[in-house]
């Protein structure tokens, strides 16, 4: 026991030389954590948890664009804004602050769109309630309304923005057509009944029938209600800090295979090592006090890291980060995670000949593995083939767990594959460091 606890105190004593590799274990992962957190809550109340700023020109000044200007303010999520420094907008001043990207979006509402509308309108209702085919107009040219948009919105916000101006429209469209429907029809019957009744019809009678009603063209008949899918009851809608913590988390962990393999290699290269095994320690107890040493280490940063998720980042702005159901389960997850990280650490210093090898190879392959797991683009936004390559991501494992229970509200069982992958991981690298270790003879036995 004594000499376990040596090996640990050296591996705790070299790591505290390595400043710069603790500036690695602890202040990227927290540097990406605040960052990664703070830029993804401003994009989602950019795109949904706030209403987004649009110019809007109306040209016409009549009906219709008052119509659309309703609709829009109706959506609650745009805000209309039709003057700058207390002067109306015209086109071209809505297009410079578009360019110089004072605003993202702008409306423009053609002039004489009113009446080209009512008379597309008049004459669509028109020829729907004749016997005859009577042929559209070709005289009656419908504007189309202008949408200028910054060249660096994305796909999906611009969509989101069109998507919300198009139901303005049909909305529009639909109460008009409404509105001539009704006028037309009462018409349309008299001819219809004058022609079946001939002379002997009542001309009080067919004044009398009644115009059609038009509040029914803006009631809706079916309405769409979101809900999350949790294991529980679960009302809170899961926060960019959820996702933010335990994934750049995960990401500092296993960056200990830097320090971890270069502490391995200098050890072989200044002979430490070999002293080391001409003593009564076997190499299954010097691996076991590196593992111990750097779980230690990683188990600080992680609380390093919740730290900022509790504390800092709701002073800054965000909400606070919520754990979960279930505390026992996300120590586990940890472990779990952190044992694969130096199971990693141990094979890459083992089989790398210099540390610039197991440097280069080592932040190279977790950041691999860190976009393919999920840690910088969730994964059900990449593409399918990435999707199943993301399977196999060690880092993908441990945020899936992670997900588990911060926000679908499960437990250990719940999170119990997952682990078993992570420490198949462990056991699998340390089996190949034993095995090469024993091949090259430097394993003392």
């Amino acid at each position: 026991m004594l000499k376990l606890y040596a090996t640990i105190l050296k591996e705790l004593l070299l790591l505290r030389r390595d400043r710069a590799g603790m500036l690695v274990l602890f202040v990227m992962p927290a540097v990406l954590v605040l960052i990664v957190s703070l830029v993804q809550e401003n994009v989602l109340k950019t795109i949904g948890r706030t209403s987004t700023r649009i110019l809007f020109v109306d040209k016409d000044r009549n009906s219709l664009g008052q119509t659309i200007e309703d609709q829009l303010r109706e959506s609650g999520s745009l805000e209309i804004i039709k003057e700058l420094d207390g002067q109306k907008i015209d086109e071209k001043s809505a297009r410079e602050a578009i360019i110089n990207g004072d605003f993202q979006f702008c409306v423009i509402i053609p002039e004489g769109i009113t009446e080209a509308v009512r008379e597309r309108a008049r004459q669509l209702v028109t020829r729907s309630l004749s016997t005859d085919n009577i042929p559209l107009k070709d005289d009656i040219d419908v504007p189309d309304l202008v949408v200028y948009f910054d060249p660096t919105v994305r796909g999906g916000f611009r969509s989101a923005v069109v998507s919300s101006l198009n139901m303005a429209i049909l909305s529009m469209e639909n109460r008009e057509k409404a509105r001539i429907f009704s006028e037309l029809l009462p018409k349309q019957m008299n001819k219809i009944i004058q022609e079946a009744m001939g002379p002997y019809g009542s001309e009080e009678f067919i004044e009398d029938i009644p115009k059609m009603r038009l509040d029914w063209s803006s009631q809706r008949l079916l309405g769409i209600k979101e809900k999350l899918a949790f294991r529980k009851d679960f009302e809170k809608t899961p926060t960019s800090v959820q996702q933010n913590v335990p994934a750049w988390a995960l990401f500092g962990i296993f960056f200990i295979v830097v320090p971890m393999a270069g502490c391995l290699i200098r050890e072989r290269q200044d002979g430490t090592l070999m002293r080391l095994l001409t003593m009564p320690v076997s190499y299954l107890t010097l691996l076991l006090g590196k593992v111990i040493a750097y779980i230690l280490v990683c188990l600080i940063q992680f609380v390093f890291i919740l730290i900022i998720g509790k504390l800092v980042l709701p002073f800054l702005g965000t909400s606070t980060l919520e754990m979960g159901s279930s505390p026992i389960a996300v120590i586990m997850i940890l472990i779990s995670s952190i044992l694969a990280a130096t199971g990693y650490g141990i094979m890459l210093g083992t089989i790398a000949k210099t540390y610039e090898q197991a440097s280069m190879f080592g932040a190279i392959s977790v950041v691999i593995a860190a976009a393919l797991g999920g840690v910088m683009v969730p994964v059900y936004a990449m593409p399918k083939v990435m999707q199943e390559i993301s399977a196999f991501s060690p880092l993908a494992w441990g945020l899936d767990a992670f997900l588990d229970i911060f926000v679908r509200q499960g437990d250990i069982k719940t999170v119990f594959p997952e682990m078993l992958l992570l420490l198949s991981f462990f056991v699998g690298t340390m089996l190949i460091s034993w095995s090469y270790s024993f091949r090259q003879g430097r394993t003392g036995v």
